[in-house]
C-alpha cells in the first residue's frame, strides 16, 4: 500500500470513529479547506498540503509518522498513550481483561526499540509478562547493562512506569531514559529548562547532562527481575511463594528469547 493510500484510509477511518460521526463538510470547515479538496484526500486523489496535514494530526491527536506509516484500522486507539507535545503515540498491549501487559524489550532487540517504539507492530511482537503488584499505570521492562547502577547488572531487567511529562519526574528517583542514543538507567539529580542531570550509583562515574530534546521516553523505576535462575526462600508463606513461583516460571519461559 502506498503512503498516499494509507493516509487516505487513516483519515477516513479517524473521521468515521468520531462520535457523533464527522461529515466531510464539517471536517473540511475545521481544516479550512473546501469539501471537494478534502474528499480528494480521503480517496488518495490528492495529497494534503503540509499545514493541512499538521492540522489533521493535531485535531485527532495522532502523530504524522503514525498517520503515514501505520494502518490505524488494525489497532485500538484507546490502546495507545499520548506522549507530550503531540509528538507520537505510545502503543501498549492489553490482555483479554483489558489490563496492561508488561512488554519486555530483549537485549538482542534493544537497538531496534529506538526505531520501533512507536510502531504498534513492533510492540505487538514483544514478549510480555504480568506482575500482580503493579497497577494504575503503564509499565515496560528494559535490559540493564554495565556496572553503573549496582546491584543491577547484566541479566537484570528494569521495570519502569511510564512518565507522561517532565513535571512528573521526581528528583532523586531512578529512571530508564530512552534517548536518541539508546537506553540509560540513572538517578535524576537535577532538572533544568534544557536538560536532565543524571548520576550513577557507582561513585566511579561522573554526573552528566542529557538535553531534553534528546529524551524520547521516561520510565520511573518500579521494580526489577533477573533472567537468571532465582531461589525462592523457604520462610515465605505459601501465598507469596505461589506468586513468586509463577513469576519465575514466566521468566524461565521468556529467558530463551531475551538473551
Amino acid at each position: 500500500m502506498s503512503t498516499l493510500s494509507l493516509l487516505a484510509d487513516n483519515i477516513r477511518y479517524l473521521r468515521m470513529q468520531q462520535i457523533p460521526e464527522l461529515t466531510q463538510v464539517k471536517i473540511a470547515e475545521i481544516l479550512k479547506v473546501t469539501r471537494e479538496s478534502y474528499a480528494k484526500y480521503e480517496t488518495a486523489k490528492s495529497t494534503p498540503p503540509l499545514d493541512v496535514l499538521l492540522s489533521i494530526c493535531r485535531y485527532y491527536h495522532v502523530s504524522v509518522d503514525l498517520l503515514l506509516t501505520v494502518d490505524l484500522r488494525k489497532y485500538k486507539l484507546q490502546e495507545m498513550i499520548d506522549l507530550p507535545d503531540n509528538r507520537i503515540l505510545l502503543p501498549i498491549k492489553t490482555d483479554s481483561a483489558g489490563e496492561n501487559k508488561i512488554e519486555i524489550v530483549p537485549y538482542k532487540a534493544s537497538m531496534g526499540y529506538l526505531t520501533g517504539y512507536a510502531d504498534p507492530e513492533y510492540i505487538e511482537n514483544l514478549q510480555t509478562m504480568s506482575l500482580p503488584f503493579l497497577h494504575n499505570g503503564k509499565y515496560r521492562a528494559f535490559p540493564a547493562e554495565g556496572d553503573s547502577m549496582p546491584p543491577y547488572q547484566d541479566g537484570t531487567f528494569i521495570v519502569g512506569k511510564y512518565i507522561e511529562t517532565i513535571s512528573d519526574v521526581k528528583i532523586g528517583k531512578t529512571h530508564v531514559l530512552v534517548t536518541r542514543k539508546g537506553f540509560t538507567f540513572k538517578r535524576i539529580v537535577n532538572i533544568s529548562e534544557q536538560a536532565l542531570t543524571v548520576s550513577s550509583d557507582n561513585v566511579f562515574y561522573d554526573n552528566y547532562d542529557i538535553p531534553l530534546t534528546d529524551v524520547w521516553e521516561i520510565w520511573q523505576f518500579a521494580g526489577s527481575f533477573s533472567s537468571k535462575e532465582q531461589e525462592i526462600p523457604d520462610f515465605l508463606n505459601d501465598d507469596v511463594k505461589g506468586i513468586l513461583l509463577k513469576l519465575v516460571d514466566e521468566i524461565k519461559q521468556l529467558k530463551s528469547n531475551l538473551i
